[in-house]
């Protein structure tokens, strides 16, 4: 039976995080750097005791399942917290739910020996360290098949050596998980590429630079070189060829809590946007009062919902046991509208604003700038454009006629067999 209703106890537990995030948590975008230094003595003093609060409140690591410690609340449910805590940069990780960690964690949960779960994935969880996941290189962009960089065995070592970017985090990682070519010769270019994890700490590893984009508060996004990396065998996660099965363990949902964020964020556009059309006069009237006011102020709240119950559908469709793959069209879907949706409600609200809006005092061009992002990371919108369209067209047969059966006079043909009228 379908409700859009939230049981009375879970929506206790909303309620309360959205007054925390509000009150608590938003403050910390102002004072604080990069949420992944955790390193920084800030941070200790102001993000360790939320998250502590977090902790006692059973709402820590909620991504994760059971057996992993977390309260196993479900896509669903973790879509409805995101749409909370994903209006600071810093409600994640106080929610110990922030990329890439999130994705990592679940690769290392899958795949990892018990020695790595006990030395990464269990202070992962615990956000006593974060990592990297690296994929991307300067020469192939968005198209993974062209990866360069090579792992090649030397005894019981890999030796990695290639160059990485964007490597998200890469200055404050404890550890990396890399893909590098494997397998060259491999007729399937899918099957080329294994999945290493690889201690920040060994040798060969240079971050070249850190890029970043406006509305970040210092470069995180590392240009990495990778000279002669050596790691023993036993880094490899999965088998030899299996990246791209491994990297889809952690793609899916990282997809979708990108997804439930961006929600949060242009959520927090759409209100600034709202109070400030009722706050100011234009032309002798209340700002709210124009009909192209009003016009903006429409297209966003419906665009908002409509977006809104396309992740909220495939989160339900997640926990009713269908894995990432059965519900690619969705998610590709929710991906490749995610970026314009923010982009059209930041926009508008950043006009709405005038001048002030325009200027770094608001979020609004930060925001503009992420739609971009969002639009990027994990797949430009165009591959999951083009995956929605074939999953669409998967099942549809072709006429097998120049006619097709929906034209006008067949109709009528059939209609009449059925009732017989001659």
């Amino acid at each position: 039976m379908w409700s859009f209703q939230t049981e009375p106890e879970f929506q206790a537990e909303l309620d309360w995080i959205s007054e925390f995030v509000r009150e608590e948590v938003e403050p910390l975008d102002d004072v604080l750097g990069s949420q992944w230094n955790i390193r920084d003595p800030l941070f200790e003093k102001l993000v360790r005791p939320l998250q502590e609060e977090v902790k006692k409140r059973k709402l820590w690591a909620c991504h994760l399942g059971p057996e992993l410690g977390g309260p196993g609340y479900g896509q669903l449910k973790l879509a409805l917290m995101n749409e909370q805590f994903g209006r600071s940069r810093f409600g994640p990780i106080v929610f110990g739910a922030q990329a890439p960690d999130t994705g990592n964690s679940e690769i290392l949960a899958h795949y990892g020996t018990d020695e790595q779960k006990e030395r990464y994935l269990k202070p992962l969880l615990n956000n006593e360290i974060v990592s990297c996941f690296s994929l991307t290189e300067p020469q192939g962009g968005a198209d993974p098949t062209m990866v360069k960089t090579m792992a090649v065995q030397d005894g019981d070592d890999w030796v990695i050596s290639g160059e990485k970017w964007f490597a998200s985090n890469a200055r404050f990682a404890e550890f990396y998980i890399i893909a590098a070519v494997t397998e060259p010769e491999a007729n399937n270019l899918h099957r080329r590429m294994s999945m290493f994890i690889v201690p920040a700490d060994s040798p060969g590893i240079e971050i070249v630079r850190d890029y970043t984009f406006h509305g970040e508060p210092e470069g995180t996004h590392g240009h990495v070189k990778w000279n002669n990396v050596r790691v023993p065998k036993e880094n490899m996660l999965g088998g030899r060829g299996d990246a791209f099965v491994v990297a889809q363990v952690r793609l899916g949902g990282g997809r979708m809590h990108h997804a439930m964020r961006t929600i949060a964020e242009a959520t927090k556009c759409y209100d600034m946007m709202c109070e400030r059309v009722k706050s100011r006069e234009t032309k002798g009237e209340p700002l709210w009062q124009k009909q192209m006011v009003q016009e903006k102020i429409a297209d966003s709240w419906i665009e908002l919902r409509q977006f809104r119950l396309l992740v909220l559908e495939t989160a339900w469709l997640a926990d009713q046991g269908h894995d990432w793959k059965a519900i690619r069209a969705n998610v590709s879907a929710v991906k490749a509208i995610m970026p314009k949706i923010l982009h059209d409600i930041s926009a508008r609200a950043l006009h709405l604003h005038g001048a002030l809006g325009l200027s770094t005092q608001m979020p609004f061009t930060a925001a503009l700038v992420n739609s971009h992002h969002v639009g990027l990371a994990d797949g430009p919108t165009e591959v999951h454009k083009l995956v929605v369209a074939r999953e669409a067209l998967k099942e549809v047969e072709p006429a097998d006629s120049d006619f097709p059966e929906y034209i006008a006079y067949k109709r009528e043909a059939r209609a009449k067999a059925k009732f017989g009228i001659s």
